[in-house]
């Protein structure tokens, strides 16, 4: 019998939507949801999150096994993050190496993953206006990799450093990138690799 014929997606999460289809939480009544991008098709889910203020690279799929393998085997994410402040060497340091977060009202030490300092601003959209960005003092530009996905690891880690996140964007996820992909665009995929 023939492998099921599976349908994969590429989209470009805005800022204020969840990453989800559907909601029965009264917490999320009114929260833009990614149904509301596109008409999928049944079945589809999303593989892995952005929790609501975070922006960029989404990808969705109809292969329950393709997800699991995606959000269990460790595949490196890049993020572009914007921060409260110009970031100092020690505290790129300090994050490659790992740092102390919280999670689940218990410490945890993150594992080593790779930052690097943008000496520009990244081509990308214009901010949201509920982003305060450069209100009381300039930001910074680093991109990092990780290859775990703790509940906002990457916001927690860099106030964890003193350098909180204004804005952050996922723009890789392995091989697959963002690209110039406008905020809220959808792309069908042939495959996932």
């Amino acid at each position: 019998m023939p492998d099921a014929v599976h349908i994969h997606y590429k989209i470009n999460k805005p800022f204020g939507t969840l990453s989800q289809l559907t909601s029965n939480d009264p917490k999320e009544k009114g929260k833009a949801l990614l149904s509301e991008l596109y008409d999928f098709p049944t079945g589809i889910m999303p593989i892995g999150r952005l929790d609501v203020k975070s922006e960029g690279l989404l990808l969705l799929t109809t292969d329950g096994k393709l997800s699991d393998h995606i959000n269990r085997s460790g595949i490196e994410k890049e993020y572009w993050v914007q921060l409260d402040g110009l970031i100092s060497t020690e505290a790129i340091q300090k994050l490659c190496e790992g740092v102390e977060i919280g999670l689940k009202g218990k410490k945890y030490i993150t594992q080593s993953c790779k930052v690097q300092l943008l000496g520009s601003a990244p081509e990308v959209s214009p901010a949201h206006p509920k982003l305060r960005i450069d209100r009381h003092r300039p930001s910074s530009w680093i991109s990092i990799c990780i290859t775990e996905g703790k509940f906002k690891q990457i916001r927690k880690m860099t106030a964890a450093v003193g350098f909180p996140t204004h804005r952050l964007i996922r723009v890789r996820i392995g091989s697959i990138h963002l690209d110039d992909m406008f905020p809220g665009e959808v792309k069908q995929m042939m495959e996932l690799n």
